[in-house]
Parts: C-alpha cells; sequence; structure tokens
C-alpha cells in the first residue's frame, strides 16, 4: 500500500510532467523529453537539474559516435515520491466526491 503524500517539488506542472514521463519509461533520451513536454533545453536541463539535485532522477552522458548523448531515469526514491504524490492527488479528488478514473 502507498502512503500519500503530497509533493511539492513534483507538483509543480512542468517538473510533474517530466516525472509522469520518466515514470513510464526506463531510460529517456533528452530530446525525447524536451519534445514530449514541449520545453527548450535550457528550460528542460534546469528541471532535470533540479530532480537530479533532490535524489529524484539519474541523469546519464555520453557520446554516439561523435555526438553527445544525455538521458534520464526517475531513481527509486524518485518513483516512489511520484507515486506516493499521485496518491494524495487522488485523495484530495475523493474527498470531492470525484473520481480521476473515467466511467
Amino acid at each position: 500500500m502507498i502512503k500519500p503524500k503530497f509533493d511539492e517539488l513534483i507538483h509543480a506542472p512542468t517538473r510533474l510532467s517530466i516525472v509522469s514521463l520518466l515514470a513510464a519509461t526506463e531510460w529517456a533520451d533528452f530530446a525525447f523529453i524536451r519534445d514530449s513536454v514541449d520545453l527548450s533545453d535550457s528550460a528542460l536541463s534546469k528541471q532535470l537539474t533540479i530532480l537530479e539535485e533532490a535524489g529524484y532522477v539519474e541523469i546519464r552522458k555520453g557520446f554516439v559516435g561523435k555526438r553527445p548523448r544525455t538521458s534520464a531515469r526517475l531513481n527509486s526514491v524518485g518513483r516512489a515520491a511520484f507515486e506516493q504524490h499521485v496518491a494524495a492527488l487522488q485523495e484530495i479528488v475523493a474527498r470531492a466526491g470525484a473520481s480521476v478514473l473515467p466511467g
């Protein structure tokens, strides 16, 4: 059972979009994340740094040929924080008598 815990760091709309995307993947390429959440390179870099410093995201840098390649993944701490945050949001919505699930 997941204990609900609201997370202010994850709740920011841009970071919530990034974390939810990473929760659905093992590793995600920087360009894929950037294009999926519609951010500039610098904005995404800043948000990934914030998530990395919080201990939620792991960043991997390397090269494909001579081209730099950056990937990110949600680590176990980040995944747990995301799951707790989602549980807290579901609790908040449920108090209003609504459901976050269709139907």
